[in-house]
């Protein structure tokens, strides 16, 4: 097969920017989020990641100098880098110009996944850094996209549905006698605006759509390495999938990603109706070509512990073998919870506590709170630390680290922290007293939503952490 394939140039133009974009969502979330969260005075500084783990075991840029301000700056380096990406600024001139804007991105996005402990522990961090760092080897747009470089694109994808498909097999039974989404749309991370509807959908319709799931990750993948149309149609199938995740709930921008994934399989065929044109293409430089060669092989070789994994009865999801996330396993929801339990943070202004006390809750952003508040639609963005309250909820504060931090930064009224919720209750002097308490949520029935106007009933379920206040002075 031809190695140069002029047959793909606007699945090159389409996957690049994309990649750009979701490089770009995730700088914009460092830069607010990544102080607060892992910063000189963060829930997990990242001074202390430093000292007790060593470069080689997780290589940062920020070894050098774990301050707020190399963060800043290197949050927004990352975000002018992403701009130039998607503005093809450099692509359609130089390939040596574009590899060195493709690496600083996954160089700095590296070093923050590296340092980003819990708050980074993401399979989408992990894919994107994988396709990050194959598009190094792209080249310019004047040049003819690679069939090797394509091929490798696909099999990340593959990886990233199949490994997705068997560990939802091997996993929760609700995957295999087809009643998953009866409780996925409630119980799901972070719900958006339509969650509501699609929980209240026939049961019928629920089951058939994990028959559905399983169709699109189990047995369309193997369509990526099939000749054209076939490729596109599986290809396209997938993007068609990936939008109904998109629109049924908050995912981060793992959804996204994958659909700039499956842009690889599709040829002008497809998409020769986009308002670009293509240039007229020069012949890949000898040392581009050699880059790809040598990319495939290190990619053949870090393959063999991810198919591995793939293939074992104890497969393993989200999990990098490598510091550099190069050739990772994915895998999503292997086990469904059917119940959502949600944690609420109240504090007081009281200078004691009683029974007649009156809390007052600090609401989030994405994560359920107020039963009357419609969910929230984030993603693509990605809400830190409402994703480890939700993981917070099925364990107790003394499994989260970062837990008491968060409570000490509300009681000290620390401006950085409150930043990262919705509101802040107590606009003029922090509270005295707080507490985290733990509700069982459910979605409200269309009766009860018609009426009430509530999109959740919650019930108290215990307490989550203690009372406590600063120290006495």
């Amino acid at each position: 097969m031809n190695d140069d394939l002029a047959s793909y140039w606007y699945s090159r133009f389409l996957f690049e920017r994309g990649l750009a974009l979701i490089y770009l969502i995730g700088f914009i979330a460092v830069i607010n989020q990544f102080v607060p969260l892992l910063g000189e005075r963060g829930l997990l500084p990242v001074g202390r990641f430093v000292e007790a783990v060593p470069f080689r075991a997780s290589p940062s840029l920020f070894f050098l100098h774990p301050t707020d301000g190399a963060f800043r700056a290197a949050g927004w380096i990352g975000i002018l880098l992403s701009l130039v990406a998607l503005t093809g600024i450099l692509h359609s001139r130089n390939a040596v110009a574009t590899a060195c804007v493709w690496t600083l991105l996954w160089l700095l996005y590296l070093s923050f996944v590296n340092i980003g402990q819990t708050f980074y522990a993401f399979g989408w961090e992990s894919l994107l850094l994988e396709a990050g760092f194959f598009t190094i080897a792209a080249g310019a747009w004047t040049t003819a996209p690679s069939t090797i470089l394509n091929w490798i694109y696909r099999w990340t994808l593959f990886r990233l549905m199949f490994g997705a498909g068997l560990i939802k097999l091997r996993g929760d039974p609700c995957w295999r006698d087809l009643t998953c989404l009866d409780y996925y749309f409630e119980t799901q991370p972070i719900p958006n605006p339509l969650s509501w509807y699609f929980h209240w959908l026939p049961r019928s319709v629920l089951h058939g759509g994990v028959a559905f799931n399983h169709f699109v990750e189990l047995i369309v993948p193997f369509g990526y390495f099939l000749p054209q149309p076939f490729a596109g149609i599986a290809g396209l199938i997938t993007i068609a999938f990936q939008l109904t995740l998109i629109v049924s709930g908050n995912l981060s921008w793992l959804n996204w990603l994958t659909i700039v994934l499956a842009f690889t399989t599709l040829d002008n065929r497809f998409l020769s109706w986009l308002p670009v044109s293509i240039p007229v293409l020069r012949p890949m430089p000898s040392t581009q070509r050699i880059a790809i060669y040598v990319l495939a092989v290190i990619v053949a070789l870090l393959s063999v512990a991810p198919t591995l994994n793939m293939l074992s009865p104890s497969q393993a999801m989200n999990m990098s073998f490598n510091p550099l996330h190069i050739v990772n396993t994915y895998g999503a929801f292997g086990s469904v919870t059917r119940e959502r339990d949600e944690i609420a943070i109240e504090g007081t202004s009281d200078e004691e506590v009683s029974a007649n006390t009156v809390w007052r809750e600090y609401q989030f952003k994405g994560k359920p709170g107020d039963p009357a508040r419609r969910p929230s639609q984030i993603a693509p963005y990605h809400l830190r630390l409402d994703w480890l309250m939700w993981f917070a909820a099925m364990g107790s504060a003394q499994d989260e680290p970062w837990f008491s931090g968060l409570m000490l930064r509300l009681l000290e009224g620390d401006k950085a922290t409150i930043g990262l919720l919705a509101d802040n209750p107590f606009p003029e002097r922090p509270p005295r007293w707080i507490r985290a308490r733990m509700y069982r949520y459910t979605f409200t029935t269309r009766a009860e939503r018609k009426a009430t106007g509530r999109w959740w009933n919650r019930t108290p379920v215990g307490e989550f952490f203690p009372v406590v206040r600063l120290p006495q002075r």
